[in-house]
């Protein structure tokens, strides 16, 4: 039976809530052990502090040894607060990248995928400024390669996927920017060269989560965090799942934040939780 561990997130947040409906909702596969991870009596609801950031931490921690030392199959994290762990020792810029470590990971990818769009990031939780200096065509290929990847295991045999240009109009020929001659075009050469999927672009960010959203692509490689995420939580916000690809264990996550406002009201909606933990099982196994 296929174990897969649940941590509760930032116990001050809607973490726990979300949990415990998902599992009571009826929704789960069968034939699964969920296990959870966390102490949701360490924190208050709606008022963040060390003591819950603490609890998140240790949360995670433990789901990470579980992964490795075979006592989980896969991981569903519940939201923490970045912030808020930083300020008690977390090192990480987010989950992703702590589990990648924790698994010895270099060559992985964050990746959320919904009813409507698939997307995958070539750059994850970085300055804005720092983006262009940050893609090279080697990252663009392994990334494109870890979304082809996870397309193909979600049933698309040879995946269709868009790649998203940097700059406004994909640069417009060099005329704003030359990150699509010199980089994102070359991958995009090499990807197709590997026959594992046909890779398309670069495209024009403003009008390529259109098409995708249509169904002309099964996924999209967008270049850095807000371009592809703004479009995948306006059309997905409730249904999308983060999953961390390139790991030899899966991590999945629902979408969303802590939200701390409404936490311990008994009024969050579960659905990307239970989307989190269903991606989790189906992977797992």
């Amino acid at each position: 039976m296929p174990r897969i561990a649940i941590t509760l997130g930032d116990p001050a947040g809607i973490g726990p809530e979300v949990v415990r409906k998902a599992l009571q909702s009826g929704a789960l596969p069968a034939g699964h052990e969920f296990l959870l991870i966390g102490d949701e009596a360490a924190g208050t609801p709606r008022k963040p502090d060390a003591r819950s950031a603490t609890a998140s931490f240790q949360a995670l921690k433990e789901a990470a040894a579980m992964l490795n030392d075979g006592r989980a199959d896969a991981v569903v994290t519940a939201p923490v607060s970045k912030a808020q762990l930083q300020s008690v020792g977390f090192t990480y810029p987010g989950q992703t990248e702590f589990f990648a470590a924790a698994q010895g990971i270099t060559d992985y990818g964050m990746c959320l995928s919904g009813d409507t769009l698939t997307v995958a990031l070539a750059t994850i939780h970085e300055p804005l400024a720092a983006v262009p200096s940050l893609l090279t065509v080697e990252g663009l290929v392994r990334t494109g390669k870890l979304l082809a990847d996870f397309l193909s295991r979600k049933g698309d045999r040879r995946p269709r996927i868009a790649v998203a240009g940097l700059n406004p109009h994909a640069g417009e020929g060099g005329a704003f920017g030359d990150e699509e001659i010199r980089i994102i075009s070359p991958a995009i050469e090499a990807l197709n060269a590997l026959g594992i999927a046909t890779f398309e672009g670069p495209g024009v960010p403003d009008a390529i989560f259109r098409d995708a959203a249509r169904g002309q692509f099964d996924g999209v490689l967008a270049m850095y965090h807000d371009q592809g995420l703004i479009p995948l939580k306006l059309l997905d916000f409730d249904t999308a799942v983060n999953v961390t690809l390139g790991l030899p264990k899966p991590r999945t996550s629902p979408d969303h934040g802590t939200a701390f406002g409404i936490a311990g009201q008994d009024i969050a909606d579960a659905s990307s939780m239970i989307r989190a933990i269903r991606l989790a099982c189906e992977m797992a196994g």
